[in-house]
Order: structure tokens, then C-alpha cells, then sequence
């Protein structure tokens, strides 16, 4: 196998742990009645499964193929931090203003826009769709939010739940799938 094709299982397997934890993180956001509240948790356990399997891949893949490219680790540094600052000083500012229950519409917002910069970084083109869906969701869970009595942590929860764990398993069953014969 090239050192190409390991390197993109690993960053699969790494994809898959990384969006498999945060889906899991957005099905626990939402308070539901029963049933769906059985499936927030069926929806987390998939995620929590799918993270391990992700990890499993990219352990068993660490070392092997070509080196890590450090030249991407500044850029994506400055990605995530500025994620955070954002959606960390967005939500103290809905706080503050005593509309807490948009900040996961923020969150969800800043999350959505920073897989943009981060696909051509990461070299994953399918990255900026998830974006896109992601800030979908957002609109979507401020919208109802702001129009029925459902909150909009509930949509937010549930949408980039599903949305992240589908992406995280695509990624999994690509870096599990076997390589072409060359």
C-alpha cells in the first residue's frame, strides 16, 4: 500500500474519532421527551462507537506512510482557536444579553464556518458541504427557535448530531474500505 493511501485511512480514522466524539457531544445537548430522547442516546452511542472505531484505524495506521505534514499544524491551530474564541465570546454575549438558548445556534453557526477553511487545509473537499449543512442547521434552529414553542437546541442537537455522525461514518467506512489495486 502507498504511502498516500495510508496516510488518507489515517486522516479517515482520525476524521472518523474527531467528528464521532462531537456528534455524540450534539445528541446530550438537547432535553427530550421519550422516544426521542431513546434515540438522542442510540444516536450517541452509534457516535461514541464510531469515534473508537476511528481511533482503532488511525492508531493502527500511526507511523506508517509518509510523515505528518507539519506545515499544516500552524494553520489548523489558528483555525480551531479561532473557533473557539468566537463561539466562546459569542455565547458569553447571548448570555450576557439573556438569550442563552441561541447559543447553540452560534455554536452550531461558528462550526458549520470553519470546516471552510479547514477543507482545502485537511485536503477534503466534502468538508465544505458538511459546512454548509451545518450553518443550515443553524438557520433552521434560530428560525424555529424564534417562531414555535420548540427550542432550538433541540434542532441544533439532533441536526448536527446526524450530520456529524454521518459524515464521521463515511469517513470510517472510506478508511476501512479496501485500497485498489494500483
Amino acid at each position: 500500500m502507498s504511502d498516500l493511501v495510508i496516510a488518507n485511512r489515517r486522516q479517515a480514522g482520525l476524521t472518523a474519532l474527531y467528528l464521532g466524539v462531537f456528534a455524540m457531544v450534539w445528541f446530550s445537548v438537547p432535553a427530550a421527551e421519550q422516544p426521542l430522547r431513546a434515540l438522542l442516546v442510540v444516536g450517541s452511542i452509534a457516535a461514541l462507537l464510531t469515534a473508537v472505531l476511528g481511533g482503532v484505524l488511525a492508531s493502527r495506521l500511526r507511523g506508517a506512510g509518509s510523515p505528518r505534514d507539519r506545515a499544516a499544524d500552524r494553520p489548523y491551530l489558528l483555525i480551531v482557536v479561532a473557533e473557539f474564541a468566537a463561539a466562546g465570546l459569542g455565547a458569553a454575549v447571548l448570555v450576557a444579553a439573556n438569550w442563552s438558548e441561541y447559543v447553540p445556534v452560534l455554536v452550531c453557526l461558528v462550526v458549520g464556518l470553519h470546516f471552510f477553511p479547514l477543507a482545502p487545509l485537511l485536503r477534503d473537499p466534502l468538508l465544505r458541504p458538511l459546512g454548509a449543512a451545518l450553518c443550515l442547521v443553524a438557520v433552521a434552529g434560530l428560525v424555529t427557535g424564534l417562531a414555535s414553542a420548540v427550542s432550538a437546541g433541540l434542532v441544533i442537537g439532533v441536526g448536527a448530531g446526524v450530520l456529524l455522525l454521518a459524515y464521521a461514518v463515511q469517513a470510517l467506512i472510506r478508511g476501512y474500505r479496501p485500497a485498489l489495486p494500483a
